[in-house]
């Protein structure tokens, strides 16, 4: 497998031998749908480097190219804001987000986000894709961010977001001790009639489960530091659920938490486990914490 200026071309294994061309795209490369009708209709497929004959199958050493690197433009006004580039190859990119900033603009003309910043970076390095975000965090949320550089990227990631085989994990630092080590919290959320920003706990809510466990408690601070995973993905839930279950996030404001050392939650996606969507390798990549929070953890 290997880049060809727009294109990307693989070499045909063994494996894959007498497979026609139509249902390799589908299950071997895991395009979905439309992206595989958009490239039929644009001629984005050759074999060989000729247009090919999607009923025929393919054999060992055939040569399979597809337009996956198209010049599109970003869908975001770039904006210079200095990026923490975690992991990049050709298809994907993970930032380090900072606190006080959106994954993606929210309102037309906004440009003081993480997306813009994204823009800058490919415009200066000579990468001309659409910024696609595969999941987002809150504004003063930290961490970890995943970003597709193509649509078949952001399509296989998009789906494994769904089955939550791309793994986020958090560490959050919250008000008092919790008397279990480790636990799940199953409660279904919902949006808050009375705060149109705000979520709560609520039967008739969507279904959302929250995995923690207990790294260290401070007796002197009153407070704990604790690791989280998701096996769902509603909005605020890490902070919804801690506050339900009466240990809200320290500087979160809108959900409890008190200013204690930090003036906005305290919540950083410190970890992103994924399978890569074109070499199917493994990457897990770790976020360092911000300043203000790594203060915090060191006084635990």
């Amino acid at each position: 497998m290997k880049r060809k200026g727009e294109w990307f071309e693989w070499m045909i294994p063994k494996e894959w031998e007498g497979i026609p061309l139509q249902e390799l795209i589908k299950t071997k490369i895991k395009a979905p749908k439309g992206l595989v009708h958009q490239w039929r209709q644009h001629n984005g497929v050759k074999v060989n480097r000729k247009k090919p004959y999607w009923v025929l199958p393919l054999y060992t050493n055939d040569r399979l190219s597809i337009h996956l690197f198209p010049k599109e433009d970003y869908g975001v006004i770039p904006v210079y804001r200095k990026v923490d580039v975690l992991y990049e190859d050709d298809h994907i990119i993970i930032l380090n987000k900072p606190a006080g900033v959106n994954t993606h603009p929210n309102k037309e003309n906004e440009t003081n986000t993480l997306a813009n910043a994204l823009a800058f970076y490919y415009q200066v390095n000579g990468i001309s894709t659409k910024t696609r975000h595969v999941h987002r965090l809150d504004q003063d949320t930290t961490g970890a961010v995943v970003f597709a550089k193509h649509s078949l990227a952001h399509a296989i990631l998009d789906q494994e977001l769904k089955e939550r085989s791309l793994k986020r994990t958090y560490v959050a630092i919250v008000h008092g001790k919790l008397t279990r080590k480790s636990g799940v919290i199953k409660a279904a959320i919902g949006k808050d009639r009375h705060h149109p920003n705000k979520r709560r706990v609520s039967k008739n809510g969507k279904y959302a489960v929250t995995h923690y466990e207990v790294l260290k408690y401070s007796p002197k601070l009153n407070v704990s530091a604790v690791r989280l995973t998701l096996d769902t993905g509603r909005t605020h839930q890490i902070r919804v659920h801690l506050s339900y279950i009466g240990h809200p996030i320290i500087g979160d404001k809108l959900y409890g938490g008190q200013p204690l050392l930090i003036s906005r939650q305290a919540l950083h996606a410190n970890r992103v486990t994924l399978k890569h969507p074109i070499t199917n390798q493994i990457i897990d990549v770790t976020a360092p914490f911000p300043k203000d929070m790594k203060k915090v953890l060191d006084k635990i």
